[in-house]
């Protein structure tokens, strides 16, 4: 990561906000579900605070904590409690917070940020309950308050002041959302509001602690990158001139790209915290926590080291790959059709059955070459067409079988590149196998060394002038000839065989 050039040093320390995909909220039995639109549908007497009501903990949200602490090596609480966090604003309808304190789910851990070899520190992950939504209608000079989100469970991880840049902690929030991705406990999406990062910011020049600026509900990770490395610029030029940082609440302007002062920062004796008297300490069963470490995925640094081991793929397209879990999966299903193909397991009707070789030494011999070639389609011309049409893995027409198939016919030479992308697109919208488009749309390849002479010396007599312009040592004008053969064939031929004829002919 780069660092910040300065004689300061950065101090960062993050909370990140996390509502957990759950069935009903977390102290209630409303549902849970942030794509309603309509306000005010999914609310009871509990979340909106009605007196006489009592909270139920929601054993499930309990259950994804304790997942998340697990995958970052946190200490699992035997015992841990509920406390009440006290303040006022229109979204909170009790007037309070039901939240952890001194005694949260989760205590220590840490995260590794991938490529840097650098490990940050969590101080705890506690659970508590979202607060509603304001929606400030500006035109009609008021706002208003929609309460679907009061109440929905809250996970909220706290890291060390192990960071030093905004790159870093953008960096350490990704990888945060990719974990939590990974286990389901949450689709953490920024712009649903799904994932929220706080950042505490303080600069030193030597081992004393400069004073904390709180950076409050950064929704993107670019925002969380340039709201901090702002924020670092903005306190060094207050102490080169001789002024104080203030310790304050700050929000982040995207149009100005500038940290705005919004309120002084609270302290935690100004939410006078006290123990929830509706609700029990709760006691850990740490059977329940052996049987969750059992359902434990794999996560995405493991993925990481095992992409590169078991298929030797570059940096990039792991990291492409690991960042799309079910595109991964779509990955590895194509290399396992392809190691357990053998003559008989083909359809007699692909191209491939007359001539695939599947002894296990053409297997071994092959294999990283048609790894290679599946994964740089597949995060190309398939990862094109998967966000073009904005479609999910689950929803595309071509199996894995398919793609096998099709990537093992451009590997034999069967089909030209040019070719391949004509059949892909084919596939992708009806489904067919590879073999029966090819056929269908007469895409074989043209390897007949006499038929591809008589179209380029057609192509050459009737382009005198490019003829003469390569005589002349413009090597441009033999691509241009190369590209109206290609034409002339309807990509089938193979582009360097049609420039070596093209050179002897040209002779």
């Amino acid at each position: 990561m780069a660092k910040h050039e300065s004689k300061y040093e950065p101090v960062i320390g993050l909370e990140i906000h996390t509502e957990l995909k759950t069935k009903t909220k977390m102290f209630c039995a409303s549902k849970n579900d942030p794509d309603e639109r309509h306000p005010n549908i999914n609310i009871c007497p509990i979340c909106t605070g009605q007196p006489g009501t009592l909270p139920v903990i929601n054993q499930e949200a309990v259950n994804k904590v304790i997942k998340v602490g697990l995958a970052l090596q946190s200490k699992i609480s035997e015992i841990t409690k509920w406390d009440r966090k006290n303040y006022f604003y229109p979204d909170l309808p009790k007037g309070y917070q039901i939240s952890q304190y001194d005694e949260p789910i989760c205590l220590g851990g840490k995260l590794l940020i991938p490529g840097t070899g650098k490990e940050i520190n969590i101080t705890r992950i506690h659970l508590e309950e979202d607060t509603g939504r304001l929606l400030h209608e500006g035109h009609i000079g008021h706002s208003l308050v929609d309460f679907n989100r009061a109440g929905v469970p809250l996970m909220e991880l706290v890291t060390e002041p192990d960071l030093n840049s905004g790159e870093e902690a953008s960096a350490f929030a990704q990888e945060l959302q990719l974990i939590l991705r990974y286990l389901g406990v949450s689709d953490a999406d920024m712009e649903k509001g799904q994932l929220r990062v706080e950042a505490n910011i303080s600069l030193r020049e030597s081992v004393v602690l400069g004073t904390k600026v709180e950076i409050k509900n950064l929704n993107s990770f670019k925002a969380v990158r340039d709201a901090i490395d702002y924020e670092i610029k903005r306190q060094a030029k207050l102490i080169d001139e001789g002024k104080k940082v203030v310790q304050e609440t700050r929000g982040w302007n995207e149009d100005t790209g500038k940290t705005i002062s919004q309120r002084g920062k609270e302290e935690s004796h100004d939410y006078r915290y006290f123990p929830e008297p509706d609700l029990p300490p709760l006691k850990i069963n740490f059977d329940l926590v052996e049987e969750i470490k059992t359902t434990m995925p794999e996560l995405p640094s493991e993925k990481r080291s095992r992409f590169n081991a078991q298929y030797g793929l570059s940096d990039s397209q792991i990291t492409i790959l690991v960042g799309n879990e079910k595109l991964a999966g779509f990955f590895e299903n194509v290399v396992s059709e392809f190691m357990n193909w053998d003559k008989e397991g083909l359809d007699k009707d692909s191209l491939l059955a007359p001539e695939l070789d599947t002894s296990p030494h053409f297997i071994e011999k092959e294999k990283q070459l048609i790894i290679n070639l599946s994964a740089n389609y597949l995060l190309s011309d398939f990862l094109g067409l998967l966000n073009e049409s904005s479609a999910e893995i689950d929803d595309i027409k071509i199996t894995a079988e398919n793609f096998a198939e099709w990537a093992c016919l451009i590997h034999r030479n069967v089909i030209t590149s040019r070719a391949a992308k004509e059949v892909l697109k084919e596939m992708w919208a009806t489904g067919k196998d590879p073999s029966q488009v090819i056929r269908e749309k007469d895409l074989v390849q043209v390897k007949d060394s006499d038929e591809l002479e008589k179209v380029a010396q057609k192509i050459i007599d009737e382009n005198s002038e490019a003829v003469s312009d390569y005589k002349k040592g413009k090597t441009a004008s033999l691509q241009f000839l190369v590209g109206q053969v290609m034409k002339e064939t309807r990509g089938k031929a193979n582009p360097e065989s049609v420039s070596e004829i093209l050179k002897k002919l040209l002779k």
